[in-house]
């Protein structure tokens, strides 16, 4: 009787590890395969997404798009969209979307259109999430961002970053921009990709001195127009 009962704890504890390990699978940076002349990115944390269409080399931007979900089981998942720079109409409503992860490759399916997608990176590093920008240094003092509808995010995977300014009530839309990055050694790089305001800021490289403390993320240095800057990020949950 004890060994069938042990047999039957390490079965629950088999598939408890296993349906953790896929529904975390999905987490991370992918390319879409298919996504023509634009370069289609998507990153995905938690309970976080964004998705970006763009062209590094003409530095054009083309689209984004992101919000919350939640895995519904049975391979849905449950989208609610929070800013769309193609529609704005659509913040605010809730999407079922199927997914399969099958090794390096992910397939999502919306109204029967199925994304092929390749991983880029599975999101293990220390500044994977969602951040929101909480604090800013203005004349010497660090100044609270109290969290508004009005609001800017940060996600971060283990190797890409994208940052949204959206107002998830009113569907407006006032930049984006994201590429990749690096943390080591207290010194945050990011090299920008794409940025939908200002098409002269794709291909530069902006260094920031960083200090994780516990859910806040110190950084300070030179903005992309060469302002001094000095923020605060926190982790969201």
């Amino acid at each position: 009787m004890k060994r069938i009962f042990s047999m039957l704890c390490l079965l629950l504890c088999t598939l408890l590890f296993t349906h953790a390990a896929t529904a975390q699978s999905i987490k991370g940076a992918w390319q879409m395969k298919n996504g023509g002349s634009a370069t289609v990115t998507l990153v995905i944390t938690d309970d976080y997404f964004m998705q970006s269409a763009f062209d590094k080399d003409s530095k054009a931007f083309y689209s984004s798009l992101g919000g919350k979900y939640k895995d519904a089981g049975n391979g849905m998942l449950e989208v609610v969209m929070e800013f769309n720079t193609e529609d704005k109409n659509l913040v605010g409503q809730t999407f079922q979307a199927g997914f399969k992860v099958t090794g390096s490759d992910l397939q999502i399916t919306v109204d029967g259109d199925t994304q092929e997608w390749t991983r880029i990176d599975d999101g293990k590093a220390p500044l994977q999430g969602v951040w929101r920008i909480s604090q800013r240094e203005q004349e010497g003092k660090m100044n609270p961002i109290t969290l508004a509808p009005r609001r800017t995010l940060k996600i971060l995977s283990g190797s890409r970053f994208q940052w949204a300014a959206i107002n998830i009530e009113t569907g407006e839309f006032f930049g984006t921009g994201g590429g990749t990055y690096t943390f080591k050694d207290g010194k945050y790089t990011e090299n920008i990709e794409f940025f939908s305001r200002d098409s002269s800021r794709v291909g530069m490289s902006l260094s920031f001195d960083g200090k994780l403390d516990g859910d806040n993320w110190h950084h300070s240095g030179l903005s992309s127009k060469g302002d001094k800057i000095s923020e605060i990020w926190t982790r969201t949950k």
